[in-house]
């Protein structure tokens, strides 16, 4: 039965990711095998951005398993240029659970929940071409369980 369930989930998501989405300049999930996450595995997201005079907004998605051990999951994130510079660095903290009753937050079917966690909501790039974002988990355990998948979402202002 919990295949089943699974099975829609994932048919859900994908007619979900696939409707009609004219703001979204780039998305792009990986999954993790294992659904464990290695301290020295880098994600990279490769897009080509032709505006530098509008902000766009830049996400993160996570899914994560509910038995995942942790309230949080800590990030680092960088921004690569197409001159091969590191434009933007930073650590992202972004809250799965409720500290208190320990409750997912997100959506979710089952014990399988999804976020999307907005990072930077008015991002300017500098230049035109090929943009890289790198990302790490910055958690002290290694491997880090129960991470399913990890994507980024970036996205036109809306005026």
């Amino acid at each position: 039965m919990s295949k089943v369930i699974h099975i829609l989930y994932y048919i859900f998501l994908i007619m979900l990711i696939s409707s009609c989405d004219t703001n979204r300049l780039y998305e792009e999930n990986h999954s993790l095998e294992g659904n464990d996450w290695y301290a020295d595995s880098t994600l990279s997201y490769s897009f080509f951005i032709q505006d530098t005079l509008n902000p766009s907004a830049i996400s993160f998605n996570v899914r994560n398993s509910i038995s995942y051990p942790y309230t949080n999951l800590y990030i680092k994130y960088s921004i690569i240029s197409p001159s091969t510079k590191e434009e933007k660095s930073d650590l992202y903290n972004m809250i799965l659970f409720d500290e208190k009753t320990g409750e997912p937050f997100g959506s979710g079917m089952g014990d399988i929940f999804d976020h999307q966690f907005l990072v930077l909501p008015q991002y300017t790039f500098k230049n035109k071409g090929q943009y890289i974002i790198q990302i790490k988990q910055y958690m002290r355990r290694n491997p880090l369980p129960f991470i399913m998948a990890f994507g980024v979402r970036v996205e036109k202002i809306e005026k």
